[in-house]
């Protein structure tokens, strides 16, 4: 058995290969066993995608290792192919020297024709700088099945299904990995076809045996637990974090939560997962399209809920008037945001940036809204719930950029104290006292928030809509003075929101260059740092959650250093924000490939920034 202290797996075939639940099952395990993880899932946006062909490959790369890691690696270590497609579709992201197991059974003439080969790259010699590992996953698979088989309980299609747990049980022997878990899960998701469970579970347990006793892997592996603060973890993706996180939020603020949703690829799951937790007071609204949803959560929040909405870019162009209406009424929401590649429909299960402007501007009138945006998946927890205390403490609209990395990723994640967390109590607007007149437009002083008045309480009658509203009175008015009062209001409102200063991470303080992103760029953009800073380079980091308002120190830390470099999925969106706003000519490093950034490319091009400074050799 030979020690390492980090690997980078990644599962690759058809989209019905079963390649996102291998590689869920694997990482499962993996953070059962204590390494610290990361993961990538990448898969087509049809539900079965034309078999065989590269458009149809689906993947699942995981990274874990025996410390803190922050993205799920650039290179694969150890790639699985289940057919010529997946190996074609990944070979550029492999290094001399990687591991590939290639299911040799999918590789016949028709599978390779259908990809460009007209030979096989198993003969051609094309991967001799690979260690190439040839396994019939698929004939190994139904022999270990024939007596299920021949019992006549089980057909070959069936049977060569369950290749993928094979493939599993293979590479859980081959980095030691637990299997408890594995067999406990085949067994319950399958509880309903016995048959089905009974041959996975053996399918698994006969690639384990494979792995055991074949010659062609001479040696096994072993990544060690990671030290990390004590405590309760368990693996979380960012859309089951968010969902939590959201739950959470109205937990510590006593309050009900109602999500209106419309289903869109990737945001989905939030609805999923809140559709499942009615025992703590959360009502879930599938509506028939984005702007009743919005429209529901909007007459939610006027009821007194804690109203959230979430979607996708295409989404929330839908929802952009509605939005509107929220910020003229002046009532809490939370607009999640899952981004995803565009315009239009795009590419929807890839990840992007871009929305950034849309969250911003893309209302009419003058309708600004704070923007929060999580760095990790775990961090969706976190950040829910400070787009909550945004909301109920401002009454505003509040919008949440996550994205489809941030979403479908996982990682580890501590178990808070729900003690440490924020109380979010509210105090809603209470029956006037007698002689005295109720103006659901009176404003907190330090806050500038409006009262927040519950229907059907005595006393608190007033006018809603989305007229502009008389100060105070809330009654309609067409008065310029009174419109341009109220629309600088609602601005100073969210200018006024507390966030915290930005931290910038410059150990010495003699950095010149400063790297700054927001959102999901924060793994690699911290991994290009720590390479660096391993190589004897300076150079700080930093990253902003608020997106508006910015952090009130952000022009104070811009100014310090000589070249600022914000990398963006997108074509320079919070870049074009900076320089409107604070006058620094940053540097913009953009790609939108629907893809994270590989911390590799970040090292070059901050090495490349410290060349130009004279401060790197």
């Amino acid at each position: 058995m030979q020690r390492l202290s980090r690997v980078v797996i990644r599962f690759a075939g058809d989209s019905g290969d079963g390649m996102q639940l291998t590689g869920d099952r694997f990482t499962q395990e993996t953070a059962a066993f204590g390494n610290d993880l990361s993961t990538l899932p990448n898969f087509p946006a049809e539900i079965r995608a034309p078999a065989g062909t590269l458009p149809g490959v689906s993947s699942f790369q995981l990274h874990f290792a025996d410390h803190d890691i922050i993205t799920p690696g650039d290179h694969p270590d150890v790639l699985v192919a289940m057919n010529p497609a997946a190996l074609k579709a990944n070979m550029g992201d492999l290094e001399p020297g990687a591991t590939i197991i290639v299911n040799t059974d999918e590789f016949t003439k028709r599978a390779l024709t259908k990809v460009g080969y007209t030979q096989s790259p198993l003969e051609d010699g094309s991967l001799t700088k690979y260690s190439v590992h040839q396994v019939p996953l698929t004939s190994m698979t139904t022999e270990a099945l024939t007596e299920i088989r021949e019992s006549g309980e089980l057909g070959k299609k069936e049977a060569e299904r369950a290749k993928n747990m094979f493939a599993l049980g293979l590479l859980s022997w081959l980095y030691h990995r637990p299997t408890e878990g594995t067999l406990t899960f085949l067994q319950q998701k399958f509880a309903h076809n016995p048959v089905l469970a009974a041959a996975n579970i053996k399918a698994f347990e006969a690639g384990w045996a494979y792995g055991e006793t074949t010659e062609a892997f001479e040696v096994s592996y072993e990544v060690a637990p990671a030290p990390m603060p004590s405590g309760t973890y368990r693996n979380i993706t960012g859309n089951t974090a968010l969902a939590y996180g959201l739950i959470t939020a109205a937990q510590r603020a006593e309050l009900p939560l109602f999500l209106g949703a419309y289903p869109i690829t990737p945001a989905s799951d939030i609805l999923h997962e809140l559709a499942r937790q009615k025992r703590f007071g959360v009502r879930t609204f599938q509506a028939e399209d984005e702007i009743a949803a919005v429209g529901a959560a909007i007459g939610a929040s006027y009821g007194g809920s804690l109203a959230v909405t979430t979607s996708s870019g295409p989404g929330i162009a839908l929802k952009a008037e509605a939005v509107g209406l929220g910020i003229m009424l002046e009532l809490p929401l939370v607009i999640c945001n899952i981004q995803r590649a565009g315009p239009s429909t795009g590419m929807p299960t890839k990840t992007e940036q871009a929305d950034l402007l849309q969250a911003m501007f893309g209302r009419n009138g003058e309708a600004p809204l704070p923007i929060i945006a999580p760095q990790s998946p775990a961090d969706c927890f976190y950040a829910a719930i400070d787009a909550a205390r945004i909301a109920l403490t401002y009454r505003t609209p509040v919008m949440l950029l996550s994205d489809g990395y941030l979403a479908n990723g996982a990682e580890p994640w501590l178990l808070p104290d729900m003690t440490e967390l924020p109380d979010l109590r509210v105090e809603f607007a209470q029956t006037p006292a007698e002689g005295q007149e109720f103006l659901p437009y009176q404003r907190d002083p330090d806050t500038l928030a409006r009262p927040w008045a519950i229907p059907g309480t005595t006393g608190l009658e007033h006018r809603i809509g989305g007229l502009e509203k008389q100060d105070g009175t809330g009654n309609i008015s067409y008065d310029p003075m009174n419109h341009d009062h109220m629309v600088r209001t609602r601005a100073a409102k969210v200018d006024g929101v507390h966030v915290d200063d930005l931290e910038v991470d410059d150990p010495t303080g003699n950095a010149r260059v400063l790297a700054l992103g927001w959102g999901s760029t924060y793994g690699p953009i911290a991994a290009a740092v720590r390479a660096l800073r391993e190589q004897g380079h300076e150079i700080a980091r930093a990253h902003l959650r608020h997106l508006n308002p910015f952090p009130a120190n952000l022009g104070d830390v811009l100014a310090r250093y000589d070249k600022v470099i914000i990398p963006e999925m997108n074509l320079g969106q919070l870049a074009t924000l900076i320089r409107a706003k604070y006058l620094v000519d940053v540097v913009s490093y953009d790609k939108v490939r629907g893809l994270p950034f590989p911390s590799t490319e970040l090292a070059a091009v901050f090495r490349g920034a410290l060349l130009d400074l004279g401060v790197a050799a």
